[in-house]
């Protein structure tokens, strides 16, 4: 600990001779970093890739040993766009990834100003442009374009790590009934209204009744209100991009988490859109699904009507 009280985070790793090389002849790739492990996902897939990774935690909502498998790492508030932008060009990033959890209802906690502490930057875009609209797609697309008029621009999330993208068909062992691929099948174009409308990612059903569905809470509160919804369990969750969904800004995720609360909460089936949900670590997530008989399902949405 620090005379001040604060943990010390462990410098950043010196990086391999290859990867230094191959870092020298291409800029870093820049990293927004939230909580959960789909950050060092990311960095590993970057560093396969032969680049150098600058990373920015995000100070309350971020893994502090991170830091030891970025070249380049510091904190920054959420609200200190400012501070990004800067860190991120000192290092000479010229893309970059958010990735990484971060709860949006941190907006509606009391004292917001003084627990974020917004620089300039972020004051200016939140009076000029968020204020009267906090809806999830509008606020990244806002984030993005300030990112963009500093020189950096957002890039797919999953460019780095194709292999834990859902893919199309059963991804597991144990295969949903046809009630529950009917449920499925039912809860598809719901989800994806609910996408166009910006209310949220995923759904619960039972026999062709929606029982929760996503909103600011997140998908794993969702999954808790699911299962004291219904005692009976058997549910399935169908989770989903955005049809109008840029997966630089909020590409949707489940892990080995999501599976463990199903199985506690009475979840039978997990269907997920096959190219646009990331499953962080995605062997450990069949894994825990062959563990709990919950069936993983890649599927595709129907086409806007």
């Amino acid at each position: 600990m620090a005379a001040n009280g604060l943990r010390q985070l462990p410098p950043p790793r010196p990086p391999s001779p290859l990867l230094a090389t191959l870092s020298a002849m291409e800029p870093p790739i820049g990293m927004i970093a939230g909580l959960g492990r789909l950050p060092e996902l990311i960095v590993e897939g970057v560093h396969r890739a032969g680049r150098a990774v600058g990373c920015v935690g995000l100070r309350g909502t971020h893994d502090p040993a991170l830091a030891r498998h970025c070249e380049q790492y510091a904190v920054a508030g959420i609200a200190q766009l400012g501070r990004q932008i800067r860190l991120l060009r000192r290092w000479g990033v010229r893309e970059m990834i958010m990735a990484g959890r971060v709860e949006k209802t941190r907006i509606y906690q009391p004292w917001l100003v003084i627990r974020n502490l917004p620089d300039l930057r972020a004051i200016r875009l939140w009076y000029r442009r968020l204020r009267h609209d906090r809806r999830t797609d509008f606020l990244l697309r806002a984030v993005a374009e300030e990112f963009a008029r500093g020189g950096i621009t957002m890039i797919d999330t999953t460019r780095y790590i194709p292999e834990h993208v859902a893919d199309e068909g059963l991804m597991t062992r144990t295969a949903p009934s046809p009630a529950r691929r009917a449920d499925i099948d039912f809860a598809l174009p719901i989800v994806a209204r609910l996408g166009e409308l910006d209310i949220g990612q995923a759904i619960a059903v039972r026999d062709c009744e929606t029982i929760a569905v996503e909103a600011i809470e997140g998908t794993d509160a969702m999954i808790e209100r699911a299962g004291g919804l219904c005692r009976v369990g058997g549910w399935v969750l169908v989770k989903a991009a955005k049809p109008q969904q840029d997966l630089s800004l909020d590409a949707p995720v489940v892990g080995v988490e999501t599976i463990e609360r199903m199985a506690a909460s009475g979840g039978a089936c997990l269907a997920l859109e096959a190219g646009r949900v990331i499953m962080v670590d995605k062997p450990g997530v069949i894994a825990a699904a062959e563990r709990h008989r919950i069936a993983i399902l890649g599927v595709r949405l129907p086409p806007p009507a």
